[in-house]
């Protein structure tokens, strides 16, 4: 899981990247789709350029944390909607790459299919970690059909006319989340799995993890560097 020294530096570079490795994303579950760990990963910046990632796997049965790992690391890459995978998905990466235990599913804080050139950090993370991966956002990129109210219900999320994932509701009344496919994982199942992991809260419990735990870090970090 080695970012490769052809790393795009520009964004021209990063939009031919994604455009060659997209046909390679793949939308079938794994034989058979068993998780038993889930792995949440959320990564945060500040404008001096410095970035932190998180990674948290949860037990699948239980939703009990069973592994953690942080990283630091910088970034010059500019920030373009679209290609914010150039900037975390180096030291995401090297999150990942700390845990001792292979997730059997990646819930990523980001999209998947659901992004304008259809490949995502989710997609991305997918290919280069070779695992199942899910993107789950806050918002929507593109349009969506309003979902049922009550938990579980579904609206197709559309870009250009393209269905390329689902608005689902994870709480009854509450905002959906926005989910789509990474690599190795059907839409079905990556729904399913995200209503798993929403027992209690609108966002996926790896998610609310790796994202409490990404916030504390880069608050250390920045008291850290006024001090």
């Amino acid at each position: 899981m080695q970012i490769p020294d052809s790393w795009p530096v520009t964004p021209d570079e990063a939009i031919a990247l994604q455009d060659r490795l997209r046909p390679l994303v793949i939308t079938e579950n794994p034989a058979p789709p068993h998780f038993r760990t889930i792995a949440g990963l959320d990564s945060a910046y500040d404008d001096d350029g410095n970035v932190v990632a998180v990674a948290v796997v949860l037990d699948a049965a239980t939703l009990e944390t069973v592994d953690t790992a942080t990283a630091v690391g910088t970034t010059d890459f500019p920030y373009v909607p679209g290609l914010l995978a150039f900037r975390e998905l180096p030291t995401t990466l090297a999150a990942l790459e700390k845990l001792s235990t292979t997730p059997d599913l990646i819930v990523c804080d980001s999209q998947g299919l659901a992004h304008p050139r259809r490949f995502g950090l989710a997609c991305h993370l997918g290919l280069m970690a070779d695992l199942p991966t899910i993107g789950v956002a806050k918002n929507a990129w593109g349009d969506y059909a309003e979902p049922a109210p009550e938990r579980g219900g579904t609206g197709e999320i559309t870009i250009d006319g393209e269905p390329v994932g689902r608005a689902l509701r994870t709480r009854t009344g509450v905002k959906p989340v926005f989910v789509s496919v990474g690599h190795r994982i059907d839409l079905d199942t990556a729904c399913a799995q995200v209503l798993a992991l929403t027992p209690e809260f609108r966002q996926p419990e790896t998610t609310r993890r790796a994202d409490r735990l990404c916030r504390r870090l880069l608050r250390e970090l920045s008291a850290t560097e006024t001090a």
